[in-house]
């Protein structure tokens, strides 16, 4: 009895001190990430779902300030301003306008890419490996939420720039979402109404209004 109890206390420790570090590092994160004006960043992405022969791999890049953002992927410019949101498709020659809902806790919007991980998550220190010369450090999240459709997630952090390197998400059906980051530029100087709409290069494009 007392060899399980010490057992038990010294597996309750470790847990402990997992949890506070994991915190500690994504802290860390979090401070880096609001010191800047903005962030440039230039990603791969990968949808996976081998019980359902499914894998779509694309690359994409966003630029982010504040609750603003510029994200283009899949041939698709989404662009919100901090209240409204424009997604701008050239193939269908159409524009979606609406709020963007951050309702949604299993929603990584590009707003919350960055900062997603404050809330709704307990934490624990997962594997360190090696990346060309790279410490990267997981964190694994598991949503507090049991109904949350995330079973969980991997947080990679690279040790030295407190930088995020990737995300990957477990879903509870078996998908599993992995968000790479080929490059991470800060305070670049960007245009004042780059996350404003024009509508006048938009003149022939069917603007559908969901709000």
């Amino acid at each position: 009895m007392r060899t399980f109890i010490t057992i038990l206390f010294f597996t309750l420790t470790f847990t402990a001190f997992s949890q506070n570090k994991g915190k500690a590092l994504l802290n860390e994160v979090s401070d880096k990430v609001k010191s800047y004006d903005n962030i440039a960043i230039d990603f791969k992405y990968i949808l996976e779902n081998t019980s359902e022969n499914i894998k779509q791999e694309t690359r994409g890049d966003v630029i982010l300030q504040g609750d603003k953002y510029k994200l283009n992927i899949l041939g698709i410019t989404r662009l919100f301003n901090g209240q409204t949101l424009y997604n701008i498709s050239p193939e269908d020659e159409e524009v979606t306008i609406s709020s963007e809902s951050d309702n949604e806790e299993d929603s990584i919007t590009p707003s919350k890419m960055l900062s997603f991980y404050e809330d709704g998550y307990t934490y624990n220190l997962d594997i360190e490996q090696n990346v060309k010369g790279r410490k990267i450090q997981y964190v694994k999240l598991t949503p507090i939420d049991s109904n949350s459709e995330i079973k969980h997630i991997l947080l990679g952090v690279d040790v030295q720039t407190k930088h995020i390197y990737n995300l990957i998400q477990i879903g509870k059906n078996g998908t599993k979402t992995t968000l790479t980051v080929n490059s991470f530029k800060t305070n670049e100087p960007i245009s004042k109404s780059l996350f404003n709409f024009d509508a006048d290069k938009y003149k022939d494009y069917y603007i559908n209004k969901l709000d």
